[in-house]
């Protein structure tokens, strides 16, 4: 999926998506633009325009492209239950979220290429698919000739104090995690505004 200048972006969007974004020089820029928007406060966004913004911040986040999150998006409407929790679980049920939540990459995008470099086995059975579909009490382990590797080096250190949500566990002398329920749902955990998400997909 081939993206604009990344910085611009998360700009835009208002949104810390990308691994570059991520830092203080970032956050700091996010400030000084939010004190001139409310300067500019006049100038609202139409109900278009937020939705479109919420909707790329979601997307971007995972890294999917338009028609992989449409994919979920309708997924999660079909479901007729509560499409922002079902939207949600869909997304952090995936193999690359799974990695990125138990700590074992510092982004979502290296987490992306663990999973699809086949770093990764799901029961035992190695796979490159980092869309792959956890299932509740799926067992997510590294591959036994890269755990020597440079990528996981020093994982027992990192994961001290590494906060995980509470679907995931992650075993570090075992080297083997697991999907310990459906991922719950938060407006905190999420990146942006499901409400305006769906907003924009069944306007």
């Amino acid at each position: 999926m081939k993206l604009g200048p990344r910085y611009k972006i998360a700009k835009r969007l208002g949104a810390p998506i990308f691994e570059k974004t991520q830092t203080q020089r970032f956050a700091l820029s996010e400030q000084r633009s939010a004190a001139n928007k409310k300067r500019k406060s006049f100038r609202n966004k139409s109900d278009f325009s937020r939705q479109l913004i919420e909707k790329q911040k979601l997307r971007l986040t995972y890294g999917l492209t338009e028609k992989q999150f449409s994919m979920y998006v309708k997924k999660a409407l079909e479901s007729h239950k509560n499409p922002p929790a079902i939207l949600f679980g869909l997304l952090e049920s995936r193999l690359d979220s799974f990695a990125y939540r138990a700590g074992l990459a510092p982004t979502r995008r290296a987490a992306r290429q663990m999973a699809s470099h086949g770093h990764l086995l799901v029961n035992g059975t190695r796979t490159t698919v980092p869309s792959y579909q956890l299932a509740v009490g799926s067992e997510v382990s590294i591959r036994e000739g890269s755990k020597e590797g440079a990528m996981f080096g020093g994982l027992t250190e990192k994961l001290k104090e590494f906060k995980m949500p509470e679907w995931v566990t992650f075993d570090v002398e075992k080297k083997a995690g697991t999907l310990t329920s459906a991922p719950a749902y938060s407006r905190e955990d999420t990146a942006a505004d499901m409400d305006a998400v769906f907003e924009y997909y069944t306007r």
